[in-house]
């Protein structure tokens, strides 16, 4: 290794990998690339791949490209390379003046093609796309229930000479042939257990234009081609993969070593799986289609867009990458661990402010009539220099229907008649009485009457108050829209449903409540898009990019309780 390049304190595999790489003299430098396709928007799965590529190449002082994989113009757009670029920059990775696009490399790329077909290692086909399948075989099961792949078939033009593949393939780039009647395949063994082996497609005609390259072609290249090839223009030392792609390293080994170019390594670690969360652009692309969500940023979704939408921090989702790992198994990842590390950070971060969502007045009956006081509030305990903020305090408040009841059940500790509970940062309050409506029946009106010398919430007396509840003064409340947001499934894995089921099934009733009365104090008109708050003893909130200068909208990024932490202390005294 490179005195100058210092091994990171914790190896993992892959970082093993890249170190010893480096001992032995594979590799000088290190440099690694982040290959999404441009058809559709980041997610959090794709997130833990970034954070792979990114973090290996900084911790061995090298440098990771960005590559948009755009060699399939029918999904692809300019539109999507924007919000990846976006989210990428968001989540706090920069690939600096390393941005590549594989429709630069289709030049370079056809006459890679073509040297391989001069060496007899390629050959134009015209069987279809269902005979190449049929052709090339499929595993079965024998008599034991033993799977085996028995020997696929030669197509009848796997023998054209050199000469007469290389003058069809320069006549399928210049348009002769229509969509589909001829591909360039690679010549392997149609006996290979592996069928990714059994002649692969390189090229196929496809008259659509690209968003890059226009109709400039009309044959372009298979991912399985393109992508060692492009890897290797790049002289990435590295390519970083997801454990789906072992089976294809074989084939990502034939290409480099047949074209000879640059010996770039593919490794491959473990995709992320979360629960309550289903994590493919197919999947959620019907999601939006089917209208289950509103759209790619819709705040359930784990795209980046969708989790930013909702108020996670950047940092946050760092950390939770940083504490999954990397591994080399599959395994499934409670969501209760990502919500804790956003939890986590926000308490650190995010400001307090007080919220009602279910608002129901309450009149201090021996308050001075018209009195207004402004109290002290501090801002974020956490952080001494967020500072304090003032807010105003009369004789008529908004307080949640939740916080009183007519009748407590057992441990109760918030307000009913004959109870005394803390308004936080104002006073001591002993419940009165109540009104209803004398149609519906709610409760409309709790009344109540305040002791003086309890400015503050505390009691100079010493008396024991066990309940403390959140309020809003009724003359300067801002309404606001909660929308309170859950796990979009109410199933661990989604994906997992009965026969005659979709994952459309395992879709939670409960994942969007809107509170369309709650209310905020004043200093919450203060707050901008995208910022992150905490209501107290709600929850934390994000005002979403929708709020108008008439209706303020707070996306509920997560509530106050931690699952997860008192899952973590069971395994610690119990591992």
């Amino acid at each position: 290794m490179s005195e100058s390049i210092e091994k990171p304190e914790y190896l993992d595999f892959i970082r093993e990998a890249v170190a010893e790489d480096l001992r032995i003299g594979r590799c000088k430098e290190v440099r690694t690339r982040f290959p999404p396709e441009p058809n559709g928007w980041l997610h959090i799965g794709h997130a833990k791949a970034l954070f792979v590529d990114f973090g290996v190449a900084q911790d061995f002082g090298g440098k990771c490209n960005l590559r948009m994989d755009d060699t399939n113009p029918e999904k692809e757009d300019m539109e999507y390379v924007e919000a990846i670029k976006r989210d990428i920059k968001w989540l706090g990775f920069d690939w600096e003046d390393r941005l590549f696009f594989a429709s630069d490399y289709y030049e370079r790329l056809f006459e890679l093609a073509c040297k391989l077909i001069n060496k007899g290692l390629a050959y134009v086909d015209d069987l279809d796309e269902e005979q190449i399948k049929e052709y090339r075989g499929t595993n079965v099961p024998d008599k034991n229930n033993i799977t085996f792949t028995p020997p696929g078939r030669n197509s009848p033009w796997r023998d054209r000479s050199p000469k007469e593949n290389l003058d069809l393939f320069e006549r399928m780039r210049a348009g002769e042939f229509p969509d589909g009647s001829k591909t360039l395949r690679a010549k392997i063994d149609m006996a290979h257990p592996n069928l990714l082996m059994r002649d692969p497609v390189m090229y196929r005609i496809r008259r659509i234009p690209h968003y890059r390259t226009g109709t400039r072609w009309c044959i372009y290249p298979m991912y399985d081609f393109a992508h060692p090839l492009s890897d290797a223009i790049e002289g990435i030392t590295h390519s970083l993969c997801s454990l789906e792609y072992e089976i294809h390293r074989p084939l990502y080994e034939w290409f480099i070593q047949n074209c000879e170019v640059f010996p770039s390594r593919q490794i491959e670690f473990a995709r992320l799986n979360l629960s309550h969360t289903v994590l493919s652009k197919r999947w959620l692309l019907q999601l939006v289609r089917g209208k289950k969500v509103k759209g790619w940023d819709d705040p359930r979704m784990p795209t980046i867009a969708g989790m930013r939408r909702r108020g996670y921090p950047a940092a946050g989702i760092r950390d939770f990458l940083g504490r999954i790992g990397i591994a080399k198994t599959d395994s499934l990842v409670d969501i209760q661990l990502l919500e804790h590390c956003i939890r986590e950070e926000l308490n650190a971060h995010a400001n307090r402010y007080m919220a009602v969502m279910n608002p129901v007045k309450l009149v201090i009956e021996n308050w001075h009539k018209g009195k207004i006081e402004w109290l002290e509030a501090i801002n974020n305990p956490e952080d001494p220099s967020a500072g304090i903020r003032k807010i105003p305090f009369s004789g008529t408040l908004y307080i949640d229907r939740e916080d009183f009841k007519e009748t407590p059940p057992p441990k109760y500790y918030r307000l009913y008649p004959g109870n005394q509970v803390r308004l936080r940062y104002g006073y001591v309050v002993t419940c009165t009485g109540f009104e209803k409506d004398p149609i519906s029946g709610e409760i409309e009106r709790i009344r109540c009457v305040y002791d003086p010398n309890t400015r503050g919430g505390d009691a100079p007396d010493n008396r024991k108050v066990k309940g403390t509840i959140q309020w809003v003064c009724a003359m300067h409340a801002v309404p606001i829209e909660a929308r309170l947001y859950d796990h979009l499934f109410d199933a661990e894995r989604p994906m997992e449903v009965p026969e005659g089921k979709t994952f459309f099934d395992n879709l939670s009733d409960h994942s969007l409540i809107i509170e369309s009365r709650a209310v905020a104090e004043p200093a919450i008109a203060e707050i901008g898009k995208g910022e992150t708050v905490q209501f107290e003893r709600i929850g934390y909130f994000c005002k979403d990019l929708e709020s108008t200068s008439d209706l303020a909208i707070f996306n509920r990024t997560v509530t106050l309780k931690d699952t997860w932490a008192k899952i973590e202390k069971k395994l610690q005294r119990n591992p």
